[in-house]
């Protein structure tokens, strides 16, 4: 049996339905990490998926010690030098945004595709294999206005020698200030958490945009929900977001504003 870490971390279509069909009962909770399943062969060694979703209570302090699993146990997490540089004199006052990647900004497969923007190369094993990447709609002006508003921060749990060449050619605005990848996450419960209180910034001014509420556990108040994207080349949420950052950008707290939001999209 492949035990070969993944390289991709990303939620399936299966499991996104899934979790709509859960969502009314647990919509009151703060939804936890999911658990990783692994397919069989070469899938196994490429993606790694986010399917449970249970409730879980949030921590009451974002500057206390995780409780981290270290082979089946929990133990404190040694407090770390932050994840991010000193922030840039010109960047001074601005809102940090943590962007993730797969399903929020692109979707990638293993399986070729005909429209792939990308083909990226990936060493596993020894062996190269090729991952197709979809652009999500509209994701080049989302990252152009976003890197003009905020201090832009690529954060994803995938590895990067599949996601630093990915950003690459995303990227070609240059918006993303810092690149964190699976090792900047903490393993918690199963999952790889993106713990915002590691950045080395004011959490009032940090914000994340991901798909997978699992990602965000530890700070859901700080997280503007997106829907996971596959292929649906109709899809316009990037493009609905951008007046919203651009109010965000001009408040010296996001917390009202995105639990405003929140109230009004009912999450």
């Amino acid at each position: 049996m492949d035990r070969s870490p993944s390289v991709i971390t990303q939620v399936t279509r299966d499991e996104e339905d899934n979790a709509a069909r859960r969502e009314d009962v647990q919509r009151s909770a703060v939804v936890s990490p999911s658990r990783k399943h692994r397919g069989r062969g070469l899938l196994r060694s490429l993606f790694c998926c986010l399917c449970s979703r249970e409730s879980e209570p949030r921590p009451l302090k974002n500057n206390a010690p995780l409780l981290v699993e270290e082979n089946g146990s929990l133990s404190k997490q040694v407090p770390a030098k932050p994840l991010l540089p000193q922030l840039k004199l010109n960047d001074a006052g601005k809102i940090c945004v943590v962007i993730d990647l797969d399903e929020t900004l692109v979707h990638s497969s293993f399986k070729p595709v005909n429209n792939a923007d990308f083909i990226i190369p990936v060493e596993i094993d020894g062996t190269v294999h090729q991952v197709y990447v979809l652009k999500r709609p509209h994701v080049d002006e989302f990252l152009r206005r976003m890197g003009e508003m905020f201090e832009c921060v690529l954060f994803t749990a995938s590895l990067a020698k599949y996601a630093d060449p990915v950003s690459d050619l995303l990227d070609k605005w240059g918006a993303f200030q810092s690149r964190l990848f699976r090792e900047s996450c903490v393993f918690h419960k199963g999952n790889y958490v993106k713990d915002l209180s590691r950045l080395g910034r004011d959490l009032n001014k940090v914000i994340i945009i991901d798909n997978s509420p699992a990602s965000y556990i530890f700070h859901p108040e700080n997280a503007v929900p997106v829907a996971s994207w596959f292929d649906d080349m109709s899809d316009t949420e990037l493009l609905d977001l951008i007046p919203f950052f651009e109010r965000l950008s001009k408040v010296d707290d996001i917390y009202d504003v995105i639990s405003l939001r929140s109230a009004q999209h009912g999450s």
